[in-house]
């Protein structure tokens, strides 16, 4: 059985002995007062069976096959892209002899973002919602990003109890996921598990922009709280006018207290503004008892309250996350390459690795630098020349370290010019590599292209080779201009133009 199922039960189960009214029942659960009063019936009759559909598991009869629906998306995409719902359902019944409902081709549509949204009517008139009988049957949250103090906007974000008022805010930066799971924590943490949330449709709780996904919709999902999704400002008034009364009389008393930071504000608002004010003129008294679920011994919210991320395992047992590369230290009888590694993110003690629900010890892997990688090859090459030294013979050395006999006699002339300092790789112009072009090549190619720098690498080629009489190849073009910065048109013409002014 799901949350949502649960919370049937347990609405349902209040309704039988009398502590919910059928009305406010429906409202909580989105249903009609007919559906409610089957339940009871139900419920009196089976018990909780009654929340488990007969259907469950079962595809319908009447299911539309998959080939239709990617035929039908497919006409939408390539030929019916300009169409309206109503429009497209009468072409494809005349001219593809396809029969849909509107409904299902609506949603076959959304399916591919592909909906011309209505136009714009008259607002509907909506009528009071009356409060929820006990405390913890639906909580409303939001974040109000505002002018609260000092000259930069902060965010309050707060969530405020339906039945009697009472609220649970801090300020953030901004309106984000962290402070979300803070100020939800901090709610659990002091009465309980609730019932249900009530929110907007913005990403940060789920809604269309996260794709129906949100860390707080999972940590809500964890914790089996439904969340309520709101069509307007005016469904969640509750937590709209609490912003209201906020903005009106907060901002003074903190000016008045020569408040300018989050740390200062956040202590006033919990300590002083929210007991003084706060619980003694808008908080009201509850009709019924609190409908709180005491939190389990076996849940910790260090676990949930968290963002979680998920990373893939290389072969090597490494991974990545926040640009640094990380080993796993923990024993492992078997590998575990290619699987998902969960990441829990908190802002205080940094993040911890996660794999089959068993916290794992990591290590971050320290990538050597570019002198420490020089020390190193400087290294190998005097234990190949100490090898020759042992040896005395240059070939018995060469095959056994597989270095070549050129390579060190080269290494035994420079050590015995400069020191073990001359094994260094010298980056000089005056050093190039045997298999480098001439440099007059070189130069000519640099000058052409900057006297016509819009020219690709095979024209530069071509010309150089028919006018000159140069032979080089596009790809040793490409070179060049790869080794002198110069291997974008916007390149060469920012070089042509310093060039001419410096001229």
């Amino acid at each position: 059985m799901d949350s949502k199922a649960q919370l049937t039960v347990d609405i349902i189960a209040k309704v039988a002995e009398g502590r919910i009214t059928i009305v406010n029942a429906a409202k909580l659960l989105s249903k009609s007062r007919r559906t409610i009063e089957r339940h009871v019936k139900q419920y009196q009759q089976v018990g909780i069976q009654f929340a488990i559909h007969g259907n469950s598991g079962k595809a319908p009869p009447n299911k539309t096959p998959v080939s239709i629906k990617k035929a039908v998306q497919a006409l939408i995409k390539e030929k019916y892209f300009d169409l309206n719902l109503l429009h497209l359902a009468e072409k494809l019944e005349t001219d593809e002899h396809i029969v849909v409902k509107r409904e299902t081709l609506r949603g076959w549509a959304h399916d591919i973002h592909h909906v011309k949204r209505a136009k714009r009517r008259r607002s509907n008139a909506r009528k009071r919602r009356e409060r929820m009988e006990a405390p913890g049957l639906m909580m409303q949250m939001d974040g109000s990003p505002h002018l609260w103090f000092g000259d930069k906007k902060h965010c309050l974000i707060a969530m405020i109890d339906d039945a009697t008022s009472e609220v649970y805010a801090e300020f953030f930066p901004s309106e984000r996921t962290v402070g979300c799971l803070k100020v939800m924590r901090d709610c659990i943490e002091t009465k309980g598990v609730f019932k249900t949330l009530y929110v907007d449709r913005a990403g940060i709780f789920g809604g269309p922009k996260r794709c129906n996904f949100s860390q707080m919709q999972r940590a809500c999902e964890e914790l089996g709280i439904e969340i309520i999704f709101a069509n307007s400002p005016q469904g969640k008034g509750r937590i709209e006018r609490a912003f209201d009364t906020f903005q009106d009389r907060l901002v003074p008393e903190l000016r008045l207290n020569n408040i300018n930071d989050i740390a200062a504000a956040n202590a006033y608002l919990k300590h002083v503004f929210i007991p003084q004010f706060w619980q003694t003129k808008i908080q009201v008294k509850s009709k019924q008892a609190p409908e709180f679920t005491p939190l389990s011994k076996h849940i910790n919210l260090d676990n949930i309250c968290v963002i979680k991320d998920h990373r893939k395992i290389r072969n090597d047992h490494t991974f990545s996350y926040g640009n640094k590369f990380y080993l796993i230290d923990s024993p492992l009888k078997h590998s575990i390459a290619n699987q998902k590694i969960e990441i829990r993110n908190t802002s205080e003690k940094g993040f911890t690795a996660h794999f089959a629900g068993r916290e794992i010890a990591v290590s971050e892997v320290n990538e050597l630098s570019k002198l420490a990688i020089e020390d190193l090859e400087v290294q190998k090459k005097l234990e190949v020349l100490a090898l020759v030294e042992k040896l005395g013979n240059v070939s018995k050395a060469s095959r056994q370290s597989g270095v070549s006999r050129d390579t060190i006699y080269r290494h035994l002339r420079l050590v015995k010019q400069g020191g073990p300092e001359a094994l260094k790789r010298q980056e000089t112009p005056n050093l190039r590599h045997k298999n480098c072009v001439d440099i007059g090549i070189e130069k000519a190619v640099i000058e052409f292209s900057l006297k016509h720098p819009h020219l690709g690498q095979q024209k530069v080629a071509h010309k150089l080779t028919e006018a000159l009489g140069i032979d080089v190849s596009p790809n040793g073009v490409r070179s060049i201009w790869l080794r002198n910065d110069m291997n974008t048109t916007a390149l060469r013409i920012e070089r042509s133009l310093a060039l001419y002014e410096s001229a």
